[in-house]
């Protein structure tokens, strides 16, 4: 069940990142979205481009930090990548997702849930890194997980959209509630985990 998992992570982080580096790569910026977001894409494509390929990084390397073989053999690539998620992936990328949030599609309620993931991302890391620095590894890694929960709403973002228009949802009622549903289960399902183990332990 953990590798069924394990792949699960890696197939749909690694065809997210691809799927944005092709579309912010290689295609004019904003054909793929609604017409209003498109101006909004236009009118700040410094701060979308940089979000955008800042999260690519965050999402590529989330899933190898978390393998236990990395860790125990390459402990210097470990920790070099790491510098790079939290530093190019979440800080630049969560500073240009909080820029760009206050833009955002679906009026206050979606600026607001966009944001306050934007808050929490860039905490979330900072905590992160914080306890790393004091040598709290079991610590660190908590934090980590619950950063690459909140760097994973680029996906549930991606799967909740479609879905949506599958259901028949009108996009403009849609998007500002995926504004929110894209990180919170994400936050709650990984606190869960930890209080079922914690308890598992204790029992």
């Amino acid at each position: 069940m953990q590798s069924i998992s394990t792949g699960l992570l890696y197939f749909f982080a690694l065809g997210v990142a691809g799927y944005a580096a092709f579309v912010y790569g290689f295609l004019p910026l904003g054909s793929l979205v609604h017409p209003e977001m498109k101006a909004s894409f236009l009118a700040h494509s410094y701060a979308i481009y940089t979000h955008a390929f800042a999260s690519i990084v965050a999402l590529v390397i989330g899933p190898f930090q978390f393998s236990a073989s990395l860790r125990a053999n390459r402990p210097k690539l470990h920790r070099w990548l790491g510098r790079s998620y939290l530093t190019i992936g979440v800080l630049v990328g969560g500073l240009a997702g909080l820029y760009m949030s206050q833009y955002a599609y679906g009026g206050s309620v979606a600026r607001l849930g966009f944001a306050l993931l934007a808050v929490l991302w860039i905490f979330t890391g900072l905590c992160a890194y914080v306890a790393i620095r004091r040598g709290r590894f079991q610590d660190h890694r908590k934090w980590m997980i619950r950063n690459y929960s909140l760097t994973f709403a680029a996906v549930m973002l991606r799967l909740y959209l479609p879905a949506s228009m599958v259901a028949g949802i009108e996009f403009t009622i849609a998007y500002p509630i995926i504004a929110w549903l894209c990180w919170i289960p994400n936050i709650i399902f990984v606190e869960w985990r930890y209080n079922a183990a914690t308890h598992n332990k204790a029992i």
